[in-house]
Parts: structure tokens; C-alpha cells; sequence
């Protein structure tokens, strides 16, 4: 029997395959937005993939830790992350509202196409994990 926690496993595989699929959506989302919109493109590309990757980092890591506490404390980590993400993706798209070098359906359908493969990996992986109901 391994002494690996299973939580631990779960979000580092969610963290490496969300890495990879947001590394694919910047790569091909980038090419697309370059052909759509030319530098623009590529840049609200660009922007919209490290959107997501930051938002999936925030996600595994308020989970992670709000795992090791109560939890009362569980709850309040994960919606305090939840609250950070909306606010600072409220801020981020405000600032870059209006920016030339920011095209707008690049950057959305690229955030929508993270935000579902991103939606879809943790659904698959907490599907798939083993992870015990109780504590020892």
C-alpha cells in the first residue's frame, strides 16, 4: 500500500493535464487568432490561455489547502479563491476592455474553449480518483 495522499495525486494530475490543455489551446488558439486577426489575435490568444492556467492554479491550490483544514475552513478557502477569481477577472477584462492590441471574440472563445477542457479534465479525474470518504 503507498503512503501517497490520494488528494495530493489528484491535484497534481489536474494540474498537469490542464496545464497541457491549456499549452494546446495557446498554441492552436494562437495560430487561429494570428490567421483571424494577426498580432491581436495572437496576443488575446495568448492573454486568454494564461487567464485560464492562472484561474486552474487558483482552483487546485484553494482546494488543496482548504482540504488540510476544517471544514468551515474548507468552505472559506474555496470561496474566498472563488470570490479572488471573479474579481480579478472582472479587473483584468476591464483593463484590457477597449485595448487595440486585444480582439475580442479571440480572447472570449478562447477563455470558453480553457474554461470547458478545464471543466472537463477535473470532472474526469474526481470521477476516475479513489479517494477515501473518511479519516483515519
Amino acid at each position: 500500500m503507498s503512503n501517497q495522499d490520494p488528494a495530493g495525486a489528484l491535484f497534481k494530475q489536474v494540474l498537469i493535464r490542464g496545464s497541457i490543455l491549456i499549452a494546446a489551446i495557446a498554441l492552436i488558439g494562437g495560430l487561429v487568432g494570428y490567421l483571424v486577426a494577426a498580432a491581436a489575435g495572437l496576443t488575446s490568444a495568448l492573454i486568454g490561455a494564461a487567464l485560464a492556467l492562472v484561474f486552474v492554479s487558483l482552483t487546485a491550490l484553494s482546494v488543496a489547502i482548504g482540504g488540510r483544514l476544517p471544514l468551515g475552513a474548507f468552505f472559506g478557502i474555496v470561496l474566498g479563491g472563488w470570490i479572488l477569481k471573479l474579481v480579478g477577472f472582472v479587473l483584468v477584462i476591464g483593463m484590457l476592455k477597449g485595448a487595440d492590441f486585444i480582439n475580442g471574440p479571440v480572447l472570449f472563445f478562447t477563455l470558453v474553449a480553457s474554461i470547458l477542457g478545464t471543466l472537463a479534465i477535473d470532472s474526469v479525474a474526481v470521477l476516475k480518483a479513489r479517494l477515501p470518504l473518511g479519516r483515519d
